[in-house]
This record gives structure tokens, C-alpha cells and sequence, in this order.
């Protein structure tokens, strides 16, 4: 996990990207059959997120556990799962699903190939469809 250098740091001297890919690997190091991932890679930024996600798809590759990943992003669902399931605000439920078309390993360079853009047209249309919009107005009269 690009951590060698590291091995004699504790865990608050590393750096959130690396305290990730620990998480990571505890998560797996003992070969779970299910694995529950809940918005792990929400606070890194850009390009440590997708290092991640690449990272997670290799180690799922080689374990196969039943993974479900709760994210608000898009792009990682669509590159990470087989099935994305779109939720609705509260009361949380389903309200649609998505089989994910691209065969594994999948590269980050197919997240900007217009098939994939499509599927996040898709599932953008899903949940757009389940917010409400928030209106000038009444963000006006909140701050006031």
C-alpha cells in the first residue's frame, strides 16, 4: 500500500491519505466475506481518492468479498460497483438500480470515456429527480 517508510510512525503521524490505506487494509487482513464501506475515501482529496479507489478494486480482485459501498459520489460508485442502487432522503430507501456494463479491471481513464459519462448522466437523472431544489429565496431568508 506505499507505506513501507512508515512503519515505525503511529497513526495520528500520518497523513489522512495514509491513515485510509490502513483502514483499508485492516478492514481486509482478515479476509472478510462482507465488507460495509461507508463514505471512506469522502475526506482526501482528488487524487488520493482515486489512488484509493484503484487501490480497492485490486485488493477486492484478489478477495472477492460482498462489498457495499455507500458514497455521494458518482464516479466512485460507477468505476468501484456492479450495481449501483440510488437511495431517497428520509426515509432512506431504494428507489432505483443500475448494473455497471464495464468488465475489471477498470482504469481511471475510463471515467472520462462518454460511456461512462452516460452512466452518470443516468444515475445524476435518478437522484436529481429525488431532491428538491434549494430555492434563492429561502436561502436568503435563512442567513437573515
Amino acid at each position: 500500500m506505499g507505506l513501507g517508510d512508515f512503519v515505525d510512525k503511529h497513526p495520528w503521524e500520518l497523513s489522512g491519505g495514509m491513515q485510509q490505506r490502513v483502514n483499508l487494509v485492516r478492514s481486509l487482513i482478515h479476509a472478510p466475506e462482507f465488507l460495509l464501506l461507508d463514505e471512506p475515501f469522502s475526506a482526501l482529496d482528488a487524487f488520493t481518492r482515486e489512488e484509493l479507489w484503484m487501490a480497492l478494486q485490486a485488493l477486492w480482485m484478489g478477495a472477492r468479498p460482498t462489498v457495499i459501498l455507500v458514497t455521494h459520489d458518482l464516479r466512485e460508485a460507477t468505476l468501484l460497483a456492479d450495481t449501483v442502487y440510488v437511495m431517497s432522503p428520509r426515509p432512506g430507501t431504494f428507489t432505483a438500480q443500475h448494473g455497471v456494463p464495464f468488465e475489471r479491471p477498470r482504469t481511471l481513464e475510463l471515467t472520462f470515456t462518454p460511456e461512462f459519462t452516460d452512466v452518470i448522466h443516468d444515475l445524476r437523472a435518478r437522484v436529481g429527480g429525488l431532491r428538491s431544489p434549494i430555492r434563492a429565496e429561502e436561502l436568503m431568508e435563512a442567513v437573515s
